[in-house]
């Protein structure tokens, strides 16, 4: 069952940028019935960092997004160059959104961040033995620190109010691991 059942008969680009690259297939499906499927390659890893202070607090970074024109909550979240070392990435977009700087890093998970359609791949990490500098946001952004404490950030991803994958994925493997008392 692990064999692929996508015949790829031609492949086209529709767009492409820095960031990604859309392609149109021209494909026979696993019935063998010929169509199309559309894919979205990123150029980047998606790269998340979980902030935690020694008395359980974290912070989040709130910022508009423009795809969904709306405003969100999120963990300290950036692209990875893909010939870069994922922690060196992660700790440049740590310092960029918040000013911070960690002595202490955890991988905490990896994971495909919608794999119907695209290729990203996403990878989390915990910062510990944290020092606040200034932060240096990328002229794209414009970013809001919340310091706060970890369960109300976890409450903000139960109730609702975060919706951004890389930081429920974050806050709930990082309550899960409190809970174990693995973290």
């Amino acid at each position: 069952m692990e064999e692929n059942p996508w015949k790829i008969r031609s492949k086209q680009t529709i767009y492409e940028n820095k960031w990604l690259r859309l392609d149109e297939h021209a494909v026979t499906n696993p019935a063998g019935n010929p169509g199309i499927y559309g894919t979205v390659h990123f150029k980047q890893l998606a790269i998340g960092i979980l902030p935690l202070a020694d008395n359980g607090d974290t912070w989040l970074v709130g910022q508009y997004r423009f795809p969904l024109k709306e405003y969100s909550w999120e963990i300290p979240e950036g692209g990875g160059a893909l010939d870069i070392e994922p922690l060196e990435s992660a700790r440049r977009e740590l310092l960029e959104e918040t000013g911070l700087v960690a002595t202490e890093w955890t991988p905490l998970a990896g994971f495909v961040t919608s794999n119907s359609v695209t290729d990203e791949r996403a990878i989390l990490f915990i910062a510990r033995g944290l020092t606040e500098k200034e932060s240096h946001p990328d002229e794209e952004e414009k970013l809001e620190i919340k310091r706060l404490p970890f369960l109300e950030a976890f409450q903000m991803a139960m109730d609702g109010r975060i919706t951004d994958s890389l930081t429920l994925v974050a806050l709930m493997k990082a309550r899960l691991l409190m809970l174990e008392d693995r973290l």
